[in-house]
């Protein structure tokens, strides 16, 4: 046990040497090595290995100029991503994500997590994640497709439906998704499985636009269910208003739940009578507008500016969909007064490492985004698999498939949880589940 925690200690202390001003990434290694050490001490083979370092380390790091014009001449450039984390199990796969904060530390993060995620997926892909910090909120469509044709223009040469397959994030979505594929097609002929989450016409999955937000729904209820609870009669919060937060709502209302409330950057609605997701789809995917437009179709309802977390209302689910950190210690005790019993990230890294504790010193149940949130990669990877047989499955099949995943993953958290004689703890439970497979599978290739 000495030697399993001395060797994660040094590994650590070298990545913070290294990467010192890589916050996000620093904090999503810190988190992962916390629960981990069980692994080491039952496997010394790991460290003869130096399975920890090797994983923590990308496979890749790709940085390049994007170059476009904005409708009024003026030419701008921004920066382009793509971190290629790890190809153990498959072909990199993660999201791009378009937000003024992108920078190497939150690919590099995202792709860290993505790797772990993937690999609770069983399906046989790799974990990878890029982006810009070029920001679509504001700009045309003609401005959004002239981006993406600037950023297609260098990714390409990096990308493939055997090497590298990218889908959306924050901030992109069908639009950008499908720019980006008329660029790669252009370039490179029609391979439809170089991106997936693409419009259905183009190739995309049915069920892949809902994927992450159903997904989110299923892990949590077989969660409650295991406990003898469900979401029956259970007031719900979620956080965001995208695509994983608008089919999270539906299908909490769905499983017999009802969500109080939803959020923007901005602020916050709460509705006593249930947010109507139709109207938050109507806002946010064809309006593009902000969320306080929702009063206006629901009277009754009420819009409050600042973090959906400060709210002060009883519920007892909780759903973060928006974004990294935005959950502290603070926000996490008000949590627990209002009643929450369970949470589950549907966004990546949303809870930081004082609320993570918070959560397990109040013993509720929790589920890290790794694991609760891996529907959308799971069903871009069916995507893969039907582009490849020129296939296309029905929404029910998806769907059908999509659940049994999630319904897997759970199981598989759950019990090697308990295999490492931490029951209950789902952050251990998906770590050390995720990491096996990979580091398996990474010895059984040898040193590449």
């Amino acid at each position: 046990m000495e030697e399993a925690a001395k060797y994660i200690e040094n590994t650590y202390a070298k990545i913070l040497k290294n990467d010192p001003e890589q916050t996000e990434f620093l904090q999503a290694v810190k988190e992962f090595i916390g629960s981990i050490e069980p692994v080491f001490t039952a496997h010394p083979e790991f460290i003869q290995q130096n399975i920890l370092e090797r994983m923590i380390e990308p496979e890749r790091i790709i940085q390049f100029k994007v170059s476009w014009m904005t409708d009024y001449g003026e030419v701008k450039v921004n920066r382009g991503f793509r971190v290629q984390f790890n190809s153990a199990i498959g072909p990199y796969k993660g999201g791009l994500r378009f937000h003024p904060s992108v920078n190497q530390s939150i690919v590099k993060f995202l792709g860290f997590e993505q790797v772990f995620k993937n690999s609770l997926t069983g399906l046989p892909i790799g974990g990878g994640k890029g982006g810009s910090d070029f920001d679509p909120k504001g700009k045309s469509d003609n401005e959004v497709m002239r981006f993406c044709q600037s950023f297609m223009m260098e990714l390409q040469h990096h990308i493939g439906p055997n090497l590298d397959v990218p889908a959306g994030d924050i901030g992109v979505g069908a639009r950008e998704i499908g720019y980006l594929y008329g660029q790669y097609k252009r370039l490179n002929g029609s391979e439809a499985g170089v991106l997936t989450g693409k419009p259905v016409f183009l190739g995309g999955s049915l069920g892949r636009t809902e994927a992450t937000g159903y997904g989110v729904a299923y892990f949590t209820d077989k969660m409650l269910q295991d406990t003898n609870n469900s979401f029956e009669n259970k007031k719900v919060v979620v956080s965001g208003s995208g695509n994983v937060a608008i089919y999270a709502i539906q299908k909490v209302h769905e499983l017999g739940g009802k969500v109080i409330a939803c959020s923007d950057s901005d602020g916050y609605i709460w509705d006593p009578a249930g947010i109507d997701y139709a109207t938050i789809k109507q806002i946010k995917e064809v309006e593009r507008k902000r969320i306080s437009e929702y009063i206006h179709y629901h009277p009754k309802a009420y819009y409050y500016e600042g973090s959906i977390w400060d709210i002060e209302k009883r519920y007892q689910v909780a759903l973060p969909c928006a974004t990294q950190n935005e959950i502290n210690g603070e926000k996490a005790r008000k949590m627990i007064r209002n009643g929450v019993i369970a949470v589950a990230e549907g966004a990546n890294m949303p809870s930081d490492l004082d609320a993570i504790e918070v959560y397990q010193e109040a013993k509720i149940l929790y589920a890290p985004g790794k694991a609760s949130n891996a529907g959308g990669v799971a069903v871009s990877a069916l995507e893969m698999s039907q582009n490849s047989q020129r296939l296309r499955w029905t929404f029910e099949e998806v769907d059908e498939k999509l659940k049994n995943i999630m319904e897997s993953i759970y199981i598989e958290v759950r019990d090697t949880a308990k295999t490492y004689h931490t029951p209950g703890n789902f952050v251990a439970g998906a770590n050390i589940a995720g990491f096996l497979k990979i580091a398996q599978s990474m010895i059984s290739q040898g040193l590449v």
